[in-house]
Order: C-alpha cells, then sequence, then structure tokens
C-alpha cells in the first residue's frame, strides 16, 4: 500500500516538528489534484443541470488556457524565421 504511487505523491513528511509548514505542502499538493474541490461539490447535492453547467465550463476554461498557453509560446519564441523575407 504504502508503495502506491498516489499514496507516496500525497504523502508529506513532517521536519523538526513542523506540522504547520507540512500543513500547507499537503494542502497545497490537494489543491493541485483538485481533491479538495472534490469534497467541497460533494458536500451538498448537486443538481444535474448545474453540473452539466459545471463540466461545460471546466471544459471551455481548459481550451482557453490551452490554447493561450500556446499563442504565448509561440510569441515568446525569439529565434522565429521571418515570414516577409523579402520586404
Amino acid at each position: 500500500m504504502s508503495r502506491h504511487l498516489r499514496f507516496l505523491a500525497r504523502t508529506v513528511m513532517v521536519q523538526d516538528g513542523n506540522v504547520d509548514g507540512a500543513y500547507k505542502v499537503l494542502t497545497r499538493i490537494l489543491t493541485h489534484d483538485g481533491i479538495i474541490d472534490a469534497v467541497k461539490r460533494k458536500r451538498y447535492y448537486e443538481k444535474p443541470c448545474q453540473e452539466r453547467q459545471r463540466k461545460n465550463f471546466e471544459h471551455c476554461r481548459r481550451i482557453y488556457h490551452s490554447e493561450m498557453a500556446r499563442k504565448i509560446t509561440f510569441i515568446s519564441v525569439t529565434n522565429r524565421e521571418d515570414p516577409w523575407l523579402g520586404c
């Protein structure tokens, strides 16, 4: 069980009795994995209509962020070939 990848990814070691720091690290890991959001959503019943709206919004946001990241990486390339060589 302790060798399981998901278990290892969410294991935080407390160093020098610094429980507050370990708690912050664990909270950051769980937030990044989306577990805290899932637990907060499951606390109350979500109507099917609201669930569809949320999933569509998350899907559109994912597409938007991926497109913006693609555009930013394209713009940030410095040694790009000049498209108008003769001008």
